[in-house]
């Protein structure tokens, strides 16, 4: 399997050019405002985003366009805003181990910011006339708001069906891997079909992406590198939790929903329902219905020419299903 470093390699220049593009992006003429921004690149991840652009322009183009850039720059501020408006819901002090924005500046100056990041990448995308990238990543946002209000709302009854939980991944989370992938298409070419194939080929990463994720919560924490048990403790039903829920006795199943309702800050109970869900069968469900959707996803990229950007392309996607952490 490939490394991100190594998937990295094949759009280094157009990483190195993007980071400063998006630096320019961010840019305030408020002090307070640049000082947070500037917070917020130092902390950046391993900007899978941008990648998924680059690489699915250069798949299909052999090269990015400026178009390019614009669409990554678009995408990684929307998805920036985010994460900053989510650490606020969340009441959530730390992202990847560092100090949130709303934990340093509170709950109304990280608002604004998300609020300012937002309008930065209309902004951008108006003043360079990409109306079609506009239109990719709005429909994302617009996706991934619904398909956090869908999980809040089937939260509360605990009635999420396996179903309802590919709707819900497919919004919340795959709808950003989907633009990336349209939005790169777009930048490179008007062929709506290539851009439709690309777009359902980065929901298909997304929702496997996720599963991978939902997988992680019933592992090793030591492992992984960060507490598991998570979304019990958040009721959320993820896929290894429906599973279990639809294939153990009437006995199992009173107690794991008892669990998850009534006992899902308690951590001995918690582990209890993890090891409920492993023995039932629920992850080996997950990784075979990841896999499956992995692959599907891959399919797509049988009718691009080969090349070294279509290797790096396939490295990323799997390096989304088989990352330990």
């Amino acid at each position: 399997m490939y490394s991100v470093k190594e998937i990295k390699a094949n759009v280094s220049e157009e990483m190195a050019l993007f980071e400063d593009k998006f630096r320019n992006a961010m840019k305030s003429d408020v002090a307070l405002l640049d000082k947070i921004t500037h917070y917020i690149i130092k902390r950046k991840g391993k900007q899978m985003r941008p990648m998924f652009v680059f690489l699915t322009a250069k798949s299909l183009n052999g090269k990015v366009e400026e178009a390019s850039y614009t669409a990554a720059a678009l995408i990684e501020l929307s998805h920036t805003a985010s994460l900053v408006h989510d650490d606020v819901v969340d009441d959530a002090n730390e992202r990847r181990g560092v100090f949130s924005v709303n934990a340093l500046w509170r709950n109304k100056i990280a608002v604004l910011v998300g609020d300012y990041l937002l309008a930065q990448g209309l902004r951008l995308s108006v003043d360079q006339s990409q109306f079609q990238l506009l239109k990719i990543v709005s429909d994302a946002v617009k996706e991934m708001s619904e398909g956090e209000l869908l999980q809040l709302e089937k939260a509360r009854r605990l009635d999420i069906t396996e179903d309802v939980y590919y709707q819900i991944i497919r919004q919340k989370t795959a709808s950003l891997i989907a633009s990336c992938c349209a939005a790169g298409a777009a930048s490179v070419t008007d062929d709506a079909d290539t851009i439709a194939n690309m777009k359902r080929f980065g929901e298909l990463v997304g929702m496997a992406f996720q599963i991978k994720d939902d997988i992680f919560d019933y592992g090793d924490d030591k492992k992984i590198g960060k507490p598991t048990g998570n979304d019990i403790r958040e009721r959320k039903m993820t896929l290894p939790l429906i599973y279990a829920l639809n294939n153990c006795d009437k006995t199992t199943r009173k107690e794991l929903i008892n669990i998850v309702k009534n006992h899902n800050e308690e951590p001995k109970f918690v582990r209890k329902a993890i090891d409920h869900v492993v023995k039932s069968g629920g992850v080996k469900y997950a990784y075979e219905r990841m896999i499956e959707i992995k692959n599907e996803a891959l399919a797509l990229l049988d009718g691009l020419e080969d090349s070294n950007s279509k290797k790096a392309l396939i490295g990323l996607v799997e390096y989304t299903v088989y990352r330990e952490k």
